[in-house]
């Protein structure tokens, strides 16, 4: 396969050479359409950010193309070009959306910008898209209707009808009843592409009726060269950011964009730590007095609540990898290379006997200031009960 996917940094094609990385299923998909073996029913399965979408959506372009090719299609036929747009009239989209009473179709524009705008994305991109980041998506049972009617239309090409299901998952139950029969008998040149990152959550009957595909993570060296691309000089970050993204682009991309936040959040969760080791074991009550003065910095209002809940995560994030790196397993360690320093000598203090407590602690501020709690009671609370048990 073509590596022509190095430093694009935006993605304006359909095509198998646009992906990152996953040769094996790219030839996998490649070899059922030329054989001629292409099952009607398929879940492309795996973990968030490797690019499940985005085969799909390769993989039905090429079955499209006009003048395909052994590796790719063309890109130029008028198949492929309404496939850039994805806005080719045998294919159609499901997903999950947030108001009961509305169907994808009321919402599929937003949904290829996003696809064509961000490449990789997932649940809480698109509901952010949507605007709705409270609530919870769903593909509702009125959306059964719907795909039943657009795959009992005549193919727009005399070629396949295309239904990709973004996070099958999330459809409700009467909507995947609905869809059983259709699924075991399609109409003729009819393909369902079900892109899932959680097939155990799908009812048994509908995985019984669909050819599975597992695509991996990514390789440490196919992140890395999409890394580079955004960073430039820095290559000690890029290592980092590589380690952290344990093969998930997506992954990778977030922890670019949330570089600095997060290294603001190391900084106060050092503080923090510090200063209660300094109460608790040097009695040094100077320190109680730049923790209080820390809560207030950390319940300052400039901050924000969304702010300071993301803190709690990080600090949960981080009593984790102290504790783990007490069992010398550095592949399940995922730190930056400044907080695997700062670790060396403080995970020691991350133990059995209290890192139950510090999770407990630390989620129940998170859940306080989310119900919007007294802020600077719940950080300076959150201060005295790490100084016990740490």
């Amino acid at each position: 396969m073509e590596k022509a996917y190095l430093c694009k940094i935006n993605w304006i094609g359909m095509r198998f050479r646009d992906i990152i990385g996953q040769a094996t299923i790219k030839q996998q998909l490649i070899s059922s359409v030329r054989e001629e073996r292409i099952a009607h029913a398929q879940l492309l399965t795996g973990p968030e950010g490797v690019g499940k979408l985005q085969l799909a959506i390769a993989y039905a372009q090429y079955i499209a193309c006009a003048h395909r090719t052994e590796t790719d299609s063309c890109g130029e036929c008028p198949s492929c070009l309404q496939y850039q747009k994805l806005q080719h009239p045998d294919l159609h989209f499901a997903f999950p959306i947030t108001e009961s009473g509305e169907v994808c179709d009321s919402y599929v524009d937003k949904f290829r910008e996003t696809i064509l705008s961000r490449h990789y994305f997932d649940l809480d991109d698109w509901y952010k898209a949507l605007g709705t980041e409270n609530k919870q998506g769903m593909i509702y049972e009125k959306e059964s209707s719907e795909i039943l009617r657009k795959l009992s239309l005549k193919s727009f090409s005399n070629g396949y009808k295309v239904m990709i299901i973004w996070q099958p998952e999330k459809m409700h139950a009467a909507c995947a009843n609905k869809l059983l029969k259709l699924l075991e008998e399609p109409p003729e040149k009819t393909l369902f592409l079900l892109v899932s990152e959680h097939p155990l959550q799908l009812l048994t009957t509908i995985l019984s009726r669909v050819q599975q595909i597992h695509v991996p993570k990514l390789s440490d060296e196919e992140i890395m060269e999409d890394v580079r691309c955004r960073m430039q000089n820095d290559e000690c970050k890029v290592q980092d950011i590589v380690r952290l993204a344990n093969g998930s682009v997506l992954r990778a991309r977030k922890l670019l964009d949330e570089s600095d936040t997060k290294k603001q959040f190391f900084e106060d969760f050092k503080s923090l730590m510090r200063r209660a080791w300094m109460v608790g074991h040097k009695k040094n009550y100077d320190a109680l007095l730049e923790l209080y003065q820390w809560s207030q910095d950390m319940a300052d209002s400039k901050v924000g609540r969304e702010r300071q809940k993301a803190f709690l995560q990080y600090a949960q994030s981080q009593v984790r990898e102290n504790f783990i790196r007490n069992f010398h397993m550095p592949q399940i360690n995922y730190q930056t290379s400044e907080e695997q320093d700062f670790s060396k000598n403080f995970a020691q203090f991350i133990h059995e006997g209290n890192v139950e407590q510090l999770m407990h602690e630390l989620e129940r501020a998170e859940k306080q200031i989310s119900q919007n709690g007294n802020s600077k009671m719940i950080f300076f609370d959150l201060c005295l009960q790490v100084i016990v048990m740490i």
